[in-house]
């Protein structure tokens, strides 16, 4: 992969971009974020996040792709990491959690205490925390969220915004949703039609996919979030990634 190199360039009237933009293409969008920022980076850990990988790639090669290993994913997970880093020859970087932190929760709380109280500390230790570390380092990122995932959460994000969970006073961090507006059917023909490495939990009956404790298949007609967190409010079903969705 290419170095990544910093160019200051104008800042954004989100006003304007977010009128612009708000029905263009995904790979649109994806090609103006790339263009826009030199230090930008595509999170990944699912089928969405694997199609904007594929269309950055028919772009440019200088963009950075992160993970977050939380220490508790399905191996079909962390097998599909490997192969979009081959199939793309790309540099992913897969970050961790905190051990001392993580040693702390176990410890006081056991390896399962999500089932009691939520899964909002377990995530914010595994998943926030290093996010956090990780979108200190750039000034853009780019998500496969789509507004259709969660009725409750996600129906009003944005094509482009202003990352207010995790910006700072002194570092703005501007948020890309090239998917915000396609289906899981438009994902889907976009996987098949190219190709697009997939993770196998797919031909399973998993939709929506995260920790191995906190993931399960979704019967026929559930909606796909409905595999996340099962035994909490259907309202809260977010880890803390995308905290400016329930904020907003």
């Amino acid at each position: 992969m290419n170095h990544v190199t910093t160019v200051t360039k104008p800042p954004l009237n989100f006003n304007q971009i977010q009128s612009e933009y708000a029905a263009k293409s995904p790979r649109q969008i994806l090609e103006f974020a790339l263009e826009k920022f030199d230090n930008i980076a595509i999170s990944f850990s699912g089928a969405e996040d694997v199609v904007l990988i594929d269309m950055a790639s028919k772009i440019t090669k200088n963009f950075q792709v992160f993970s977050i290993d939380t220490g508790r994913l399905h191996s079909e997970t962390y097998r599909l990491f490997e192969k979009v880093r081959q199939r793309y020859d790309i540099e992913l970087e897969i970050l961790f959690p905190d051990a001392k932190q993580v040693e702390k929760l176990v410890k006081e709380k056991g390896l399962f205490s999500f089932y009691e109280d939520n899964h909002k500390e377990c995530c914010g230790i595994r998943k926030v925390v290093p996010l956090r570390r990780k979108l200190g380092t750039v000034d853009a990122w780019v998500t496969g969220q789509r507004k259709d995932q969660s009725p409750d959460t996600r129906s009003n994000i944005p094509v482009i915004q202003l990352d207010n969970a995790f910006s700072t006073e002194e570092h703005k961090i501007v948020k890309f949703n090239p998917l915000a507006n396609w289906t899981s059917e438009q994902v889907w023909k976009y996987i098949r039609y190219f190709d697009v490495p997939y993770n196998q939990l797919h031909e399973k009956g998993f939709v929506s996919i995260g920790c191995e404790p906190c993931t399960k298949a979704v019967l026929p007609n559930q909606h796909e979030r409905e595999g996340r967190w099962w035994w909490e409010n259907a309202a809260e079903k977010e880890c803390g990634f995308h905290k400016d969705n329930i904020k907003n």
